[in-house]
């Protein structure tokens, strides 16, 4: 798929060296269809490691994909250029005018506040309401899964007694649902959390089908009014490397952190971790883009059925 973004936005040199097929504004204004238009909420700190993350998961269906990012105005970011933000990035007042077909919340480095501790917490829950209205479909990563989920259907996450931290099996639990569709029985998704929301807390909401379920990390994978919202409580979209980096940052920091589990071969941080979980984080992105954003969403995004 070609991902339509701005031409001199920095990841895009990295993308096509990956033989990634990446389209800039000039070239897509000649193809006579319309794009699908996905909006990033990036709350993560490095937000250039995270846009090439997701940009890669975007990457792999015959769909024209035009991708915009958006930040909170009531954070200052500290690990991203002001530069970077100011160039490529818009407000919430900068794009509320506007449907899209998509949009994607991602993780945050807040998950042991309380939700109404978090310096943006009004935003998001503005952002999430909005919506609602003018998004035909949102994926909510990690902490803006149990975000959505205490927003929108009222559940409580709590602390763990240790960080959820590795790569952790997964059984799908409705293969009939789309957004599965290719899965295999058993997946591997890197998990980087320490609270969770209860998995009884989620079976018991009765808007809410679990499609994926980890013994040791608990719901992974679960959807709301037939896929216009998407809660995946893990990181599908880490690369190979990203684990390896918290971990040994936090080694650094002198910080209590157990090496992440089933990352490392033979539980060796020397080792290079082994990339166990791609394919199904491109197959969850790619029937999400087919089956709950393109196949659903009208020609003119003026007309989107909520």
């Amino acid at each position: 798929m070609p991902i339509k973004i701005q031409s001199d936005l920095p990841v895009k040199e990295i993308l096509e060296k990956e033989n990634i097929f990446v389209m800039d504004e000039k070239r897509a204004v000649h193809q006579d269809i319309r794009p699908v238009q996905i909006l990033i909420l990036n709350l993560m700190p490095l937000k250039e490691d995270t846009e090439l993350q997701l940009l890669r998961s975007l990457s792999n269906t015959p769909l024209q994909v035009d991708v915009s990012f958006m930040m909170v105005s009531s954070h200052v970011s500290k690990n991203t250029a002001t530069s970077h933000l100011n160039k490529f990035y818009q407000t919430f007042d900068e794009v509320k005018e506007h449907k899209f077909d998509g949009m994607i919340i991602t993780g945050a480095p807040v998950e042991q506040m309380e939700f109404e501790e978090v310096d943006y917490w009004q935003e998001i829950t503005e952002i999430m309401e909005w919506s609602k209205e003018n998004v035909t479909s949102t994926i909510y990563l990690c902490w803006a899964a149990q975000a959505g989920l205490y927003y929108h259907y009222g559940l409580q996450k709590r602390k763990m007694e240790k960080k959820v931290f590795g790569i952790f099996p997964h059984k799908v639990k409705n293969r009939k649902i789309p957004l599965v569709r290719g899965f295999d029985d058993v997946f591997f998704a890197p998990h980087s959390r320490h609270t969770e929301v209860p998995a009884e807390d989620i079976h018991n909401c009765k808007e809410l089908t679990v499609l994926a379920e980890s013994e040791e990390a608990g719901v992974f994978l679960a959807m709301a009014k037939d896929g216009r919202q998407i809660f995946v409580m893990g990181h599908p979209e880490y690369d190979r490397v990203t684990l390896d980096g918290e971990y040994k940052r936090d080694l650094s920091k002198g910080l209590p952190i157990e090496m992440p589990k089933g990352y490392y071969p033979e539980d060796n941080a020397e080792n290079k971790p082994l990339l166990l979980w791609r394919s199904h984080a491109n197959n969850l992105y790619t029937n999400w883009l087919n089956y709950y954003v393109y196949q659903v969403t009208p020609y003119n995004l003026d007309g989107t059925p909520f």
